[in-house]
Parts: structure tokens; sequence; C-alpha cells
């Protein structure tokens, strides 16, 4: 069944959405993640031990995915998700979560995927240089790097669709904020999960939802922004791109859990949008935990990817198919997905 929405007064475009199904699972799954990943979450980040434990996550996980295939775009590490054929010169350049110093790339790949078939379209995942031993603007360049190259090798800004999910999605703004001071072509639209927009960390709602936020803690908060970019520019847009001017930037889709740490930043954010006049949708979805697309077993997060193919098919043009049968696609366990 679809999700039913519940307007919100005061921020433009603004849908609170809960689903008539899955309420045991989203129980389970914040049981699941508090236990198993926001208790690891303190001051002192063991980014070593945090990345092998990653590496475990892919090595399950990587059985259960298309292969990638490298993009050959210079400068950059990129890697293909989905064959070329008819049509895919439809690209959803992706910029993957993991607090600025992981990745999970067959987590990833089996979260967006779906997206992909559904819009006879592929993904270019970006393997952007992390923190701490590449820090603040490495991770953009990166990101600017891999945008260029689909230019360069021919492809239509207006067939790129620009996405990323919590630190990915600080990446892909701040991608926005430098190819429109810069005047340069862009995206058809962009799609932003939970993105980690304001390292001032001066939300109410960092403090609201500290308790509710089955994975985050203000600690772990104030850590990685520490590994990610120095003190004096957490106020930059380009490393907090809720501030300054945001106009002129392509329609954007913000999905978020009403429970996270990280609520305001996408409300700060539309809002700061709207006000702006750039076209915005912003979901926040009843109860569910950071970035709960990647589990596709909940009900939540496939009405969440449907309502993804269709945002980004209303914008780019491309025709969805009908949505494929989640039970086709990775299922990571409760927590899988969710390991940084």
């Amino acid at each position: 069944m679809p999700p039913t929405a519940h307007a919100a007064t005061g921020h433009g475009r603004i849908r609170l959405l809960r689903t008539p199904s899955g309420r045991l699972r989203r129980l389970l799954l914040n049981l699941a993640l508090r236990v198993s990943v926001k208790w690891t979450h303190g001051l002192d980040i063991d980014v070593e031990r945090l990345r092998r434990r990653q590496a475990r996550l892919e090595r399950r996980l990587s059985r259960r995915v298309a292969q990638l295939s490298d993009a050959g775009i210079p400068g950059v590490r990129a890697e293909w998700l989905g064959a070329p054929g008819p049509g895919r010169d439809r690209t959803v350049l992706y910029l993957h979560g993991g607090a600025f110093i992981a990745r999970s790339p067959a987590a990833h790949a089996a979260m967006v995927r779906p997206w992909c078939e559904a819009l006879g379209a592929r993904a270019l995942m970006v393997d952007y240089r992390l923190a701490p031993e590449h820090a603040f603007p490495a991770a953009v360049e990166d990101g600017l790097t891999a945008y260029r190259g689909l230019l360069q090798q021919g492809h239509a800004a207006q067939d790129i669709v620009l996405a990323g999910d919590s630190a990915g999605g600080n990446l892909a703004l701040a991608m926005l904020h430098r190819l429109c001071s810069a005047g340069e072509p862009l995206p058809a639209c962009a799609v932003l999960l939970s993105p980690f927009t304001d390292f001032t960390l001066s939300s109410a709602s960092m403090v609201a939802n500290s308790r509710r936020d089955p994975v985050f803690t203000l600690a772990f908060a104030a850590a990685i922004r520490a590994l990610y970019a120095p003190p004096e520019r957490y106020l930059d847009p380009a490393v907090s791109p809720r501030f300054g001017d945001i106009s002129g930037r392509p329609p954007m889709l913000i999905q978020c859990g009403s429970t996270e740490m990280l609520l305001d930043d996408a409300v700060r954010t539309a809002d700061r949008a709207q006000a702006a006049g750039v076209a915005v949708q912003l979901e926040v979805w009843d109860r569910m935990p950071h970035v709960f697309q990647a589990v596709p077993t909940l009900p939540q997060s496939r009405a969440a990817t449907q309502s993804i193919v269709r945002y980004i098919g209303e914008h780019t043009g491309w025709t969805p198919a009908p949505p494929a049968d989640a039970a086709a696609h990775a299922r990571p366990s409760p927590g899988e997905a969710h390991a940084v």
C-alpha cells in the first residue's frame, strides 16, 4: 500500500510520510541499529577498525550485487553500475555516505540499482578520496572531476541526476555550490538522503533527537567533522551547504527520518531552497532511521524508492518502468548497511 502523507505547515513542500505496514520491521531495525551501531559512536573514532568492519560487510554483500566496472574517467576513481545499452546515457552520479571516512560500494550499489532498473539508467558510483588522509576539499574535487568527466565523454547535463546520502548528500550540495558559482551546466535534479549539511551542529534536532536517533550521537558527529574539515571552515557553504546562497540550484528531493539528529539539516536546507525559489520537495518518513532506503526488505524503503523513481522521472523525462520486485535485489540484514 502507498504511504500516507501528512502536510506540515511552514516548510513549503514538506510531507510527513508513514506506511500502513512495516511498523514491526521498523521497530526491529531501530533496535538492531541501536545495539550494533550507536553504542560504537563515541568521540574517539578508530578509522581503521571502522573500515575493517565495512570491509566485512562488503564481503557479505558483494555476492549479491551486480559487478561494478571501471568508468575510465581520468583523475578520479569511479565505477559504472549497470551495462551500457539503449538509453543508458541516462546517468545517476552517486556520492556514497560513510561519514567522509569509509565506503561500502556493494551496499550503496544494492540501494541504487533499483532506481536504475526502473528508469533504464546507469549509476556512476564515485570512489572519492576519504578523510582523514584526504580532508576537505578532496572529496568535493573528486565529485566535480567525475561530473565534468561525464560531460567530456558526451553526456548531456540534463541526462545526469546528482544523488548522495549522508556525507554524500553534503558533497552533492557542495558540488552544486561550486558548479553554480562557476556558471557550469547543472544536472537535471538532485536526490539527497539524510544529508549532513551543517557542521556547526547547531540545529535543535541535534539535541531533541539525540536519544531517539538509533544511529548517531553528538560525539560522533563532532568527531567526524573534525576529521573532514578545520573549525574555521564550518560556516563555509562548501563544507556546510545549508549556509550561503542556494539560488539557481536544480530541483531537489530530500528524504530523511523524523527521529534523526540530522532532521533539521534536511528541513533547514529545504527551507532555504524554497526561499531562494528552488523547486524542492522534502519527505520526512515517520520514525525511520538514517538512510533507511538501504534496507530493501522494509515497506517504507520500497515506498521511498518508488518516490525517488517518480521524482527523477518527472524532472528528467525518463519514463519509469514498473518497479522491480524488491525481492530480486540484495537483502542486507537489519543494520548491515548502517555499519558506519
